[in-house]
């Protein structure tokens, strides 16, 4: 005879559904949608990676996370989730190999001209702290670290998690992208989220953020967080929201972060293309940087020594950066690792200054006046240089890009040359070209230059 027990009763009753998580986080009527537990969590990602949750459900939930967020701890439970629906590097079970932390890693969101990371991670290492720094790819307006790696001739960022581990070890740092294996919920909601119009959700963003770098190995974190017309956050408010969430999501996970809030207006330094930023990098390590990378870079890093526990405040952060690429050891740390990921140090030296693709056009100016130069328009004209790409299976070029003769705010005279552009062929050249007249405007008075660090949260 068949009976029912209560054990059997409670746990059909305890049976979850996606569609019961969706609405409970949608809310009804006017019912607010509620917090949802780390089980609940839990259940739909894991459902979502193995199949077992369609895609319309994930979408769902999605937009329910979209109108109605999630606290600090529900999006804590998200990137734990995320980050452990594939392989964690464990830095820490690997001391024997040289890796003893602390591991500090920076993430930016993004903006065009960016290259800090680049000159950043060798300054840092050369002061002793371990970098583990997981990169990505170029995507619309914004350039991409690994992009610009791969312009250095034989440079391998397809590192696997052992070589990943052993060359922190031997080097400080290394640079790498996301494999197949790390998060890999994190890059099936990722291509959702773009054609469901919920990429602007700051959980999803910060969940997206994290589960990559924590999964890599980090214990501390160092936030760029961009505003402005380049950046994908326009106002310093949401970029504030987005930097407040990604440091404390972080410090919910037990890791230590901050994040620095800057301004993304108009272009960073005065080269923007794959190869053109790595030349930029040099001369920054060559101790003759622009001042605004310079001043971003030595900012980043001086964090970065705190939580590496070479520095104990900011000031003496800023010091030791300093110090790193006068003595020149920071240059040579990065030369290292370009000869540790199968690029050819000399020969990038070599190339510095002579490297410049044959399709190319000096953009002059049309009037007298005092220029600014809009970061977003620029990025869209790289785009159709080359530099970037529309869709991740756009090819880019290494040699497209520009390199600025003026910067924002600076006065021109009619015909004074304001840029040189390289783009992968000719058509690409007009094209480029076309979209960074309307790049540039004039004014008869100078416009007060916004700050490049507006402020930083702990």
């Amino acid at each position: 005879m068949f009976s029912v027990t209560k054990e059997k009763l409670d746990a059909k009753e305890n049976i979850m559904r996606a569609a019961d998580i969706i609405i409970k986080k949608r809310g009804t009527g006017n019912t607010k949608g509620q917090s949802l537990t780390k089980e609940e969590i839990e259940f739909l990602i894991k459902g979502y990676v193995d199949g077992s949750i369609p895609d319309y459900q994930m979408a769902a939930f999605m937009m329910a996370v979209y109108f109605n967020g999630m606290s600090f701890e529900e999006t804590g439970y998200l990137t734990s989730v995320m980050l452990h629906s594939g392989d964690v590097i464990d830095l820490h079970n690997k001391q024997n190999k040289g890796l003893n932390g602390p591991f500090v890693d920076k993430h930016s969101t993004g903006g065009v001209g960016d290259k800090i990371s680049l000159p950043l991670a060798p300054i840092v290492a050369s002061l002793g702290v371990q970098i583990p720094m997981m990169s990505g790819r170029g995507l619309g307006h914004t350039g991409g670290t690994l992009d610009k790696l791969e312009s250095i001739q034989g440079y391998n960022v397809k590192l696997t998690p052992e070589t990943f581990e052993s060359l922190i070890a031997k080097t400080g740092y290394a640079m790498m992208g996301q494999t197949e294996k790390i998060a890999p919920a994190d890059r099936k909601m990722y291509a959702l989220r773009d054609v469901t119009g919920t990429v602007e959700s700051i959980p999803l963003i910060t969940s997206s953020i994290l589960s990559k770098k924590v999964a890599e190995g980090s214990d501390a974190l160092v936030f760029d967080v961009k505003y402005g017309l380049g950046a994908f956050m326009k106002s310093a408010d949401d970029a504030e929201n987005l930097a407040t969430f990604l440091v404390k999501t972080s410090q919910a996970m037990g890791k230590q972060a901050v994040a620095l809030l800057t301004n993304m207006d108009s272009p960073l330094g005065y080269k923007t293309g794959n190869y053109l930023e790595i030349e930029e990098t040099l001369e920054c390590l060559q101790g003759k940087g622009p001042d605004d990378i310079m001043e971003l870079t030595y900012a980043l890093g001086s964090r970065m020594a705190i939580f590496g526990q070479k520095a104990s405040n900011v000031e003496e952060g800023l010091k030791l950066c300093k110090e790193a690429v006068s003595s020149g050891k920071a240059l040579e740390k990065f030369l290292e690792n370009v000869k540790d990921q199968g690029g050819d140090p000399d020969k990038l030296l070599q190339e510095q200054g002579k490297r410049r693709s044959k399709f190319h056009m000096e953009l002059t100016a049309q009037q007298d006046g005092y220029i600014s130069i809009n970061a977003y328009t620029t990025g869209i004209a790289c785009i159709n240089l080359g530099v970037g790409r529309n869709k991740t299976t756009d090819i880019v070029d290494a040699d497209s890009g520009i390199i600025f003769a003026k910067k924002q705010g600076d006065f021109v005279k009619k015909g004074d040359k304001i840029m040189d552009i390289y783009a992968k062929d000719a058509e690409s050249l007009v094209a480029g070209t076309a979209q960074l007249t309307k790049a540039v405007t004039y004014s008869e008075q100078k416009k007060e230059c916004s700050k490049l660090i507006l402020k930083e949260i702990k």
